[in-house]
């Protein structure tokens, strides 16, 4: 067990013990409750996936969340949870880890959903331009042929000026 894990535990006895002296009339079902956390909080559930919830506590102490949620343990287990320097199971950091990625995951594939409608937005322009420019290019060669066979046809280097029957843009 970590120093960090070890310092937890001692937190949650101390807030256990805190409340037995406040509360000598605490019942079975309290101390079901109290055991139920300590094992999850060591990361040793023997039911539940071991995540520190309420339901996972009423069911590791094997009484409903209807009794979990009427002994004084559960404020004492809520405060427990809701302070920063206690340190939750490994199994917990791991699930919000997990989390994280996922959501960083879900980030990242938006982003690049958008990036690939951008690029094909992109390659759309481009093979417009590139399909007009074919079309200027074609106009031109044929311009230079008709020219071609204007001087071969004259014998000399006149060029006459060509008829236009395209529209240019």
């Amino acid at each position: 067990m970590t120093d960090a894990m070890d310092d937890t535990l001692q937190a949650v006895r101390t807030a256990f013990a805190r409340l037995a002296r406040e509360n000598p009339d605490l019942t079975d079902i309290d101390h079901k409750i109290m055991r139920a956390f300590e094992q999850l909080m060591l990361g040793r559930p023997e039911i539940t996936d071991g995540r520190t919830s309420a339901v996972n506590i009423a069911a590791e102490a094997g009484v409903s969340r209807a009794s979990y949620y009427r002994s004084p343990v559960a404020a004492v287990v809520k405060g427990i949870l809701g302070s920063p320097e206690i340190r939750r199971p490994e199994s917990d950091e791991l699930r919000r880890d997990i989390a994280r990625v996922k959501q960083s995951e879900r980030e990242l594939r938006r982003e690049k959903a958008d990036e690939i409608r951008e690029l094909r937005a992109t390659v759309t322009a481009y093979a417009n331009q590139i399909q007009v420019l074919a079309l200027r290019n074609a106009e031109l060669e044929s311009d230079a042929r008709l020219m071609q066979a204007q001087l071969a046809e004259e014998g000399s280097e006149v060029v006459r000026q060509l008829p236009r029957t395209r529209t240019r843009s």
